[in-house]
């Protein structure tokens, strides 16, 4: 039975990370450089899409309901496309959670960018470490007072930013923008703005690693996904304890010096062992190598390691090679899915038409028997042109023979016009001759084509005429 006076939830304790350098440091670094550049600068990027489209190279068309990516343009009916690369995300989640960790949760995860951001802000405005703990127990005054604004003024334009990027995505960046600034954009566009600066500014400045702990699932997932030769960050305590501030000869490598726990942008303590709210960013490996070279001992008291290392290291044998960990069967495995998934979707990719053909028969009525005997089944054809220019194409089938086929306001013409990038619906007449009409089944089989006028590509869809 629980003591009545424990506290079911206490306050936050702010979590001020020290500056550090090393390899995994520099190796945030670089991941935060390239994948807020990607986010911020993708809308601006030009394509030529032709007269009708924006000429933009990643766009989501809500209002057509299409997504285009360079060259690669997905309808509404591919969204198999989409499905299946989220699919190869989870495995892709999977496979890296399986080797090492929560290296996502530590480097390209949003939540983990956007903090990195925001603390090295604060850190530039407000000082290291040490300074900010001061400033955090000050008492409110002018210094202090200025410092806050300025860098909440600085964290609101980050969020600024990042909710204007987000809707650059839906139109074109460059016209959107002028809207934006002359306050003639979609009250939508400033509402989605509005509310991801404030979420921006909440979870990257405010929330931080309380996100990560008691919002995001992933933690409670991710030992699912684990097994003993899985790599994370630990504690040799059989090399590092007993710890202390004095060496001698039952002492271990530890000092004791914080470094480790002082970095952490968890707040925690890896040699407390691995914990929850870890993830595996690799800061307290930098920060404890540094210390251990200028005490000139051995790196890697705190380093990437698997539960099957530590009886093997315990008995006195050298750490296995990383490689040894991540190239097991299990990784294999997500790997090989994984590609075969990639390889799939870029079949089905490079497979699909330019054009494509449906056709849907109106069944109200099922045929008409007109005056001169002849019998005539309606059909609604419709032709997508997945091409940037429009095109006229012809319209045709194999049973001419015995059927005729007209398209409806065309004058007699059997060929269409459809616009770029878009889906044209005709209505196409077939009609079989008195003299034929009672000479077949009850039923006629006929496959219907499209042929692009200019460049000869064909298309064709199977069917049956009701007699």
């Amino acid at each position: 039975m629980s003591d009545s006076s424990t506290p079911l939830y206490t306050a936050r304790e702010p979590v001020f990370p020290r500056r550090v350098k090393g390899t995994f440091r520099t190796l945030k670094w670089w991941v935060m450089i390239v994948t807020l550049g990607i986010y911020y600068l993708t809308p601006w990027i030009r394509w030529d899409r032709g007269p009708e489209l924006p000429d933009q190279a990643v766009l989501v068309d809500l209002a057509q309901r299409r997504f285009f990516f360079f060259w690669i343009e997905i309808w509404p009916h591919e969204f198999y496309f989409v499905a299946g690369l989220l699919i190869m995300a989870g495995l892709g989640l999977f496979l890296f959670t399986s080797a090492m960790g929560r290296v996502w949760c530590g480097y390209t995860c949003p939540q983990t960018v956007w903090t990195d951001l925001f603390i090295l802000v604060e850190r530039w405005i407000e000082g290291d470490r040490n300074a900010r703990v001061k400033l955090h127990n000050a008492k409110w005054g002018l210094r202090k007072a200025r410092l806050r604004l300025t860098k909440w003024t600085a964290w609101l334009l980050i969020g600024l930013a990042t909710g204007g990027a987000w809707v650059f995505y839906f139109t074109d960046a460059p016209t959107l923008l002028v809207d934006l600034i002359a306050f003639q954009a979609h009250p939508i566009a400033y509402s989605t703005i509005a509310i991801l600066t404030l979420t921006t500014f909440f979870f990257g400045g405010v929330a931080r690693e309380q996100v990560c702990i008691y919002a995001c699932p992933w933690p409670r997932i991710q030992a699912a996904m684990m097994d003993p030769e899985t790599l994370t960050i630990g504690y040799r305590d059989w090399r590092g304890e007993p710890r202390g501030k004095k060496r001698d000869a039952n002492a271990g490598d530890c000092v004791d010096c914080m470094a480790c726990v002082n970095v952490c942008p968890m707040g925690i303590d890896i040699r407390d062992g691995q914990q929850l709210e870890c993830i595996t960013c690799g800061l307290c490996i930098d920060a404890c190598d540094e210390i251990m070279g200028k005490l000139g001992r051995d790196r890697g008291l705190v380093d990437y390691l698997a539960l099957t290392d530590e009886p093997q290291e315990r008995a006195g044998a050298k750490p296995r090679p990383l490689w040894q960990h991540v190239l097991r069967l299990r990784t294999m495995i997500y790997t090989g899915i994984w590609a075969l998934m990639g390889v799939a979707l870029l079949y089905a990719l490079f497979i699909r038409s330019d054009i494509e053909l449906t056709v849907s028969p109106v069944r109200n009525p099922v045929f008409v028997v007109q005056s001169d005997g002849s019998i005539r089944n309606i059909y609604d054809l419709r032709i997508r042109n997945k091409q940037g220019e429009a095109r006229a194409f012809r319209v045709s089938l194999t049973t001419e023979d015995i059927l005729r086929i007209d398209l409806e306001g065309t004058d007699g013409q059997r060929q269409v016009t459809v616009d770029a990038d878009s889906t044209h619906l005709q209505r196409v007449y077939v009609t079989a001759r008195p003299q034929d009409a009672g000479a077949s089944a009850d039923r006629t089989d006929l496959r219907l084509w499209i042929e692009d006028v200019e460049s000869g590509d064909r298309a064709t869809t199977f069917h049956g005429r009701d007699k």
